[in-house]
């Protein structure tokens, strides 16, 4: 046999023997997974926190609206200025309203006069009373005596007769007096009201002329002022709101308006600290404590209550918190973009491990892999079933895989409270057990007792490619 027959029969030895090593190592490896793991190990400290954004808002503040009908005839503020309560902010044409005042001051004089002239009249009338009551008594006397006389036969019947007619004139006289006193009374009365009437409307024109000169209410900015010199303004009427004007804000104290995710907020509690950062003020974290929680569901797509809808949906809602800031900045300004971080829970010395981690299998999945496993004399563990009412095999467990040897075993646990991206395990793990932690494709179809490969080594960096 030739020397080159003899190197083609090795070779192809060799290559046989090659091809039967790789399908060995093939067949050995199919099905394995290779998946990174870490050990479970306690964590000092855990906090759990909730984060949602919203917008700085002042907890007073004030729209001031139209007061009345006008044009602007000048503005004495601008937006950003810091006022106090009662600085003047906008001035209203007023000539009307000045007029107004004016003539019913006149008004109100002339009404004067005429108490003092009804006073005087009445006093008058008094007197003439009194006068008319002296004579009607001094006429009654002489009837009295002319009575005596005339049935004595003292004097004659004439005599007795004049006497007579002076007292029923005396009489009348009085009464008379007495209406005209009464007359007097009235009238005076009259223009007493009369008085007071225009001193009621001079108030309400007064007030009408006070409006047109806008002061403010309370201390703080003006945060927003839209209003331009010129313009005709209107008051609201009935449900139609008047012309806006400005905003005014007390920037004393300033809250985080945020909206919390409905699958959040029942975390959330008054009194809570948190931690708040303002876009416009980067590097700088505020803190600040929850104040107020909204027990209305708003819309996150328009912000109105659920209430305010007719119709049903399955929207995302979110829930109004209110978180006051401590030591607010005094360059700030309502609207502004923010993000609060709310500590909703804190624990010590806990056994953690990270959040991708857990995973959701089904119970007829776990069963499956526990007769499977069975074979080889392995148990996958599980949770008892639990008490349902519908096909507790459709349920599914929330565990952790476990490193067992070479192969991945499900272990049903309890959690806790979860932090940003670790989560506490209340039951279920000890330190130092392994479990798979990576990667996330391997996780979402990592079976139980599958077998696998750990591979902890850091994810080789891609090279990009030289651009021509």
């Amino acid at each position: 046999m030739k020397t080159s027959q003899k190197a083609a029969i090795a070779l192809g030895g060799v290559a046989v023997l090659g091809g039967v090593a790789w399908f060995a190592v093939v067949q050995m490896n199919k099905g394995v997974v290779t998946v990174q793991t870490a050990k479970v190990a306690k964590m000092d400290t855990l906090i759990s926190q909730v984060t949602a954004s919203g917008e700085i808002k002042p907890t007073t503040y004030t729209n001031i609206t139209a007061q009345g009908f006008g044009r602007i005839t000048d503005i004495l503020v601008k937006e950003g200025d810091r006022i106090k309560k009662g600085d003047r902010l906008l001035l209203q044409e007023n000539v009307q309203a000045s007029a107004d005042v004016q003539a019913q001051a006149a008004a109100i004089n002339s009404n004067e006069s005429g108490v003092q002239a009804a006073g005087a009249s009445y006093k008058a009338a008094q007197a003439e009373l009194a006068q008319q009551e002296a004579n009607l008594e001094k006429a009654k006397l002489d009837y009295d005596r002319g009575q005596s006389l005339f049935k004595d036969g003292l004097i004659p019947k004439q005599d007795f007769d004049q006497r007579k007619t002076a007292y029923d004139a005396a009489v009348a006289a009085a009464e008379s007096s007495k209406a005209h006193v009464q007359a007097q009374k009235a009238q005076l009365e009259q223009m007493r009201s009369q008085l007071e009437q225009s001193r009621a409307v001079l108030v309400r024109t007064k007030d009408v002329l006070q409006k047109t000169t806008y002061v403010s209410p309370i201390n703080g900015i003006v945060s927003y002022l839209p209003a331009r010199v010129g313009e005709y303004v209107v008051p609201g009427i009935q449900n139609s709101t008047g012309s806006f004007l400005m905003t005014l804000s007390d920037m004393s104290i300033v809250t985080s308006e945020v909206k919390v995710d409905e699958t959040d907020i029942v975390n959330v509690r008054n009194g809570q600290i948190a931690d708040v950062t303002i876009d416009a003020i980067p590097g700088k974290i505020f803190k600040g404590t929850v104040t107020e929680i909204g027990s209305q569901a708003v819309l996150r797509s328009s912000g109105l209550a659920t209430t305010q809808t007719t119709t049903s949906n399955q929207e995302a809602k979110d829930f109004k918190v209110l978180v006051t800031l401590e030591n607010p900045p005094e360059n700030l300004r309502p609207g502004l973009s923010t993000t609060a971080k709310i500590k909703t829970a804190e624990k010590k010395d806990v056994v953690a491990i990270p959040i991708q981690a857990l995973a959701m299998r089904s119970r007829k999945d776990l069963e499956a892999a526990a007769k499977e496993a069975g074979k080889d004399g392995n148990v996958t563990l599980a949770a008892a079933p639990p008490v349902s009412s519908g096909d507790p095999r459709k349920e599914e467990v929330q565990g952790v895989f476990v490193v067992n040897g070479k192969r991945a075993s499900f272990r049903p646990v309890e959690t806790g409270i979860s932090g940003v991206t670790d989560i506490e395990i209340a039951k279920g793990l000890q330190p130092d057990d392994e479990i798979v932690v990576g990667s996330y494709k391997a996780l979402r179809t990592l079976k139980p007792d599958a077998p696998i490969k750990v591979d902890n080594s850091p994810p080789k960096k891609v090279e990009e490619k030289d651009k021509d």
